[in-house]
């Protein structure tokens, strides 16, 4: 967890290079539309904001947040798919997803690794 553009991303991208059978990736749930060249199931999954409010409101969401009139977030069923694998499921969150997560039903099998930037003036540029 981390602020935007701490580097997040980019450890992440480097952990699944460095060691594909340990670690897996959750795909976000978004209700914004696709970007190009994004599929459906590979960067995210595509959904109505009604229908990923709607798992919200039942306790199915790991952590959500609204950004920009879009809704983003992780889903139960997104993380189990990873662990079913045998993998530590890696859920790339920024600090409110992280308090989300200490409510959630899996909260006593999270473990958190806080990205510090080396100073505030990193993330203003």
């Amino acid at each position: 967890a981390g602020p935007s553009g701490v580097g997040k991303g980019t450890l992440v991208a480097k952990l699944r290079e460095k060691y594909p059978k340990a670690f897996g990736f959750s795909v976000s749930h978004t209700s914004r539309p696709p970007r190009t060249g994004e599929e459906h199931g590979v960067h995210y999954l595509f959904e109505t904001k009604e229908r990923i409010l709607k798992a919200v409101k039942e306790g199915r969401f790991l952590e959500h947040a609204e950004v920009h009139g879009n809704v983003y977030g992780t889903s139960i069923e997104a993380v189990e798919r990873v662990r079913c694998k045998g993998k530590v499921c890696i859920v790339e969150i920024d600090v409110q997803g992280v308090k989300q997560v200490k409510n959630s039903a899996l909260a006593s099998q999270a473990h958190y690794v806080f990205i510090r930037p080396p100073s505030l003036s990193v993330l203003e540029t």
